[in-house]
């Protein structure tokens, strides 16, 4: 017993004094880690290689997802230690007891996703969705979005046609005539534009009605039982790449565009169209708080299962104490 524990305490002490980008024997031999393609400090994160550069003895292996549901899946499979999920879907994991808890809000999703139809469809604005076939990944943030819309508007789902189609794959039902419109995000979003549509409502106005969506990290609980130190520094990673997103600074604007697939002007439109959160905003009681002070995302889960449950997406919608033990506040003392 007395080696294990001399053996721990030196591991832990090698963790300590290691200037940052050397690799320790602490460090894990793998970080399996879920990306979205999403305008955020994350995704420039990867773009600048800030995870292999502190870690690099450490195997990091990007996997990427269009949809919240297959992040779920993942994590139930155990095939992920690190992902970004949307609200919705986050909030059904938690409420079905996915090993996963948050660690960090990455972003309120504003003008990022939105409703785009084609100008030939005759859609002047979000009463003009009866009869009409809109497109949205199911599960996802404009998902919910979408249905909050036409709740906030007086419209039942019933009164269009909605098909599942993901953010890769509907331009190609657009082109082709299969729908009248979608609600998506970016860079989809930006395609549907610049092939002839037109937005007509976005998450930034459902949400000043109610409707918040956001994304947020989550770690699974083997991984954050073992590797704690690692989800401190991918924190002071996200950290220092959201500040640097903010700032859209040439460079970081640059490897955006690289990650999005975009252009460099149409880019810097984009990053202005949704609220990051760097580790200081954390602690802001609108968001994650505190130990001794949670924020207001507790109540945002809460809030948000309610409408899955209305919408008969999970079977239960617990009370906000269920969700505060599930966000890692602790991280941020």
């Amino acid at each position: 017993m007395r080696s294990r524990l001399l053996a721990a305490a030196a591991l832990a002490l090698a963790a300590a004094l290691a200037p940052a980008g050397q690799a320790t024997a602490a460090d894990p031999e793998v970080l399996r880690l879920g990306y979205f393609q999403s305008p955020n400090g994350e995704l420039l994160a990867k773009g600048q290689g800030l995870l292999q550069k502190r870690f690099p003895g450490t195997r990091i292996q990007y996997i990427k997802f269009d949809v919240g549901r297959d992040v779920n899946a993942a994590f139930a499979g155990g095939s992920l230690d690190i992902g970004i999920i949307g609200t919705p879907p986050g909030t059904a994991g938690l409420v079905n007891h996915l090993p996963y808890k948050i660690f960090y809000l990455h972003d309120i999703i504003g003008e990022s996703e939105a409703l785009v139809v084609k100008e030939s469809s005759g859609i002047a604005d979000i009463q003009g969705v009866r009869g009409k076939t809109i497109a949205t990944p199911f599960g996802s943030t404009s998902h919910f979005s979408l249905l909050a819309a036409l709740r906030q508007n007086g419209i039942a789902p019933s009164e269009l046609r909605i098909l599942d189609i993901t953010g890769q794959e509907v331009h190609a039902a657009w082109t082709r005539g299969d729908i009248d419109g979608a609600y998506i995000w970016q860079p989809a979003q930006a395609a549907l534009v610049a092939d002839g549509g037109r937005v007509i409502t976005d998450s930034r106005q459902v949400a000043e009605k109610g409707g918040i969506t956001g994304e947020f990290g989550i770690v699974s609980d083997a991984f954050y039982a073992e590797h704690p130190e690692v989800v401190k520094a991918y924190i002071e990673i996200l950290d220092q790449a959201t500040r640097e997103y903010k700032a859209a600074s040439p460079e970081a604007v640059r490897i955006l565009a690289s990650e999005l697939g975009l252009p460099e002007e149409e880019t810097r439109s984009v990053i202005s169209q949704i609220i990051v959160l760097d580790a200081a905003d954390q602690k802001d009681p609108r968001y994650l708080g505190t130990s001794s002070s949670p924020g207001a995302l507790a109540q945002l889960l809460k809030d948000t299962a309610d409408f899955l449950l209305a919408d008969k997406a999970i079977r239960v919608s617990p009370p906000r104490e269920f969700f505060t033990p599930l966000i890692l506040t602790e991280l941020y003392e």
